[in-house]
């Protein structure tokens, strides 16, 4: 597939309609709290023509959140970003060191709601030109490119089952080589992967 025909199938993706989706989708039987205050973010799906590949990070196992896990680029919404496309454009900046001029925003995906108490949205983007990644220090471990073919594939992915805060919680996983991805990560590319598969 040509990078011009990756490019109009992502973009007939993003004109599907769907639901936001959370980390509890798969457990119905979760208690929210009424009154959750969600914090605003915004991450980078940051798909690669050339390599037709996804760029991912696996974060520093020094953090205080989600330590060592695989993560796409991104955070916190600041006070400084007009909005969650500038917060996802920013952090690719500092945590891959993707320039801004070198991604073409084709769109967001659904809100995903995190058990953390974040609000994500996922920032569609094609890399327009090869860049040198850089990993920003004490944030992420490393930097690694995913097959899109193995993510858009929705026979990779599986449910899996864990201890979290003394109760049983199901979640997505679709891991690639030594790199598990799961939660919110896999959750994600799971309803990218349901819209490009249609």
């Amino acid at each position: 597939m040509r990078g011009d025909d990756l490019r109009d199938r992502l973009v007939r993706a993003l004109g599907q309609d769907s639901e936001p989706s959370s980390d509890f989708d798969l457990n119905a039987n979760a208690l929210l709290p009424a009154q959750r205050a969600l914090t605003g973010a915004g991450v980078l799906v940051a798909v690669d023509p050339r390599r037709r590949s996804i760029v991912l990070t696996k974060r520093a196992a020094t953090l205080s959140q989600h330590p060592g896990q695989i993560a796409f680029p991104g955070g916190k919404i600041d006070p400084g970003d007009t909005d969650a496309i500038d917060a996802a454009l920013r952090e690719a900046g500092e945590e891959i060191g993707l320039p801004r001029d070198a991604a073409e925003v084709l769109g967001t995906l659904p809100a995903h709601e995190t058990v953390t108490g974040y609000t994500i949205t996922p920032v569609l983007a094609l890399i327009t030109r090869p860049f040198a990644p850089v990993a920003e220090p004490g944030e992420v471990a490393e930097i690694f490119d995913v097959p899109f073919d193995h993510v858009v594939d929705p026979a990779r992915y599986m449910v899996m089952t864990r201890l979290w805060r003394g109760t049983e919680r199901r979640y997505y996983a679709v891991p690639y080589g030594p790199f598990y991805i799961w939660g919110a990560t896999a959750r994600i590319l799971r309803g990218l992967a349901h819209r490009f598969s249609k």
